[in-house]
């Protein structure tokens, strides 16, 4: 495994040290100390920054997948029963357009966190030579990369609360180490489970949230199997390891938060809150609310209600032939008894979901169409 991991071992090595030389230059004391942990959490917060584009492909294809799931549901709801190998395959080519309709991928979310096992093997097994590249006895090279035996040594020296980097639960005996690590474990399995669960409870529109549907599914799993999976494999790790991903799982918790808070899923609990806060700025500023806005451009493209296109009007009579919502007293009780999120409607009588699925599908048909044209310039 050395041979194969050893270029990334090396580039490893050279983020860490070029890390460590940076803090000692601004004033961190050289030698092993806290500079070399920090250097841990510096390659951490680096690998995040080079992967940051698959973040933002994440989300959008995670967006991709929420809006189309009332889509996807009908699909399997009309080839249920059907398992002939025709209904089979024209199911299969149906569901590939609808992945290709919403530019979404199953697939997305695994691409950012198996990009960083490489790293995360090649930091465990940097970690696990620092003893022999100090010793000189490392099989086939005095060095990994710039990390010589001396700075081997000072990050073999350097500790977390009295736990060394290189040590871990199995292969030490001293108190420190055991607490140390397992209190690691203990904030790397919740941190884990929180950024799980910030996506089903608070970025999920309700109609995803059917137990029919395998995305919900499937990621209910995921929050229970992830957390004991890293809290019994936890305990095989160094301290720089764990360090590692308790930074990867706090960096992705906050850059998650404010993803869901700035950029919610339509028709989700965030969603709502954002219209609030958003509503809420736009009246002190004396500007029409969010949905006024989505009213008009509603009228402006033409939207089919009840199967009849709405005819475009002059806009010195837009003002006087807006149509008003009307309410009474049977509709609020009615209103009442939904869920506020999905089911507020406008003059339009379309509610904040279908409004915002159809922005992201008209976003989504002019992104597509600026590809179409970039590919005909070339």
């Amino acid at each position: 495994m050395d041979n194969m991991l050893w270029p990334l071992k090396v580039a490893v090595a050279w983020v860490m040290v070029r890390i460590h030389d940076f803090l000692v230059l601004i004033g961190f004391p050289e030698g092993a100390g806290v500079a070399w942990v920090l250097s841990i959490v510096g390659l951490t917060i680096f690998m995040r920054i080079l992967i940051m584009p698959l973040f933002v492909r994440q989300i959008r294809a995670s967006r991709g997948m929420q809006l189309m799931q009332p889509e996807l549901q009908a699909l399997q709801a009309k080839y249920k029963g059907k398992k002939d190998p025709a209904s089979r395959q024209r199911q299969q080519e149906e569901m590939m357009a609808l992945y290709r309709k919403h530019g979404a991928n199953p697939l997305s979310s695994c691409w950012p966190i198996l990009l960083q096992m490489p790293v995360f093997f090649a930091l465990f097994r940097v970690l696990a030579s620092l003893q022999a590249v100090a010793s000189h006895t490392y099989t086939g090279h005095d060095s990994i990369g710039p990390l010589t035996a001396e700075l081997a040594e000072q990050v073999q020296n350097s500790t977390v609360f009295g736990a060394s980097l290189s040590s871990s639960f199995m292969n030490s005996s001293q108190t420190s180490v055991k607490i140390v690590t397992v209190v690691l474990i203990v904030i790397m399995s919740i941190t884990q489970w929180y950024t799980m669960a910030q996506l089903s409870t608070k970025n999920m529109p309700e109609s995803a949230k059917s137990k029919d549907n395998p995305m919900m599914r499937s990621q209910r799993i995921m929050m229970t199997v992830m957390p004991i999976f890293f809290a019994f494999t936890g305990i095989n790790f160094q301290i720089g390891v764990l360090v590692y991903w308790v930074t990867t799982n706090v960096w992705t918790m906050g850059q998650q938060f404010f993803t869901i808070r700035k950029m919610p899923a339509p028709g989700s609990a965030a969603e709502k809150a954002w219209r609030e806060r958003e509503n809420a700025k736009r009246a002190r500023k004396g500007r029409p609310s969010l949905e006024e806005e989505e009213a008009a451009q509603a009228l402006a493209d033409g939207i089919e209600l009840g199967g009849q296109r709405v005819q475009p009007v002059r806009k010195d009579r837009q003002k006087k032939s807006r149509p008003l919502p009307v309410t009474s007293e049977a509709q609020t009780e009615d209103a009442g008894s939904k869920d506020s999120a999905s089911e507020s409607t406008n003059a339009f009588g379309l509610t904040s979901e279908e409004i915002a699925r159809r922005r992201y599908e008209r976003r989504a048909r002019q992104r597509q169409q600026r590809k179409n044209k970039n590919k005909k310039k070339r």
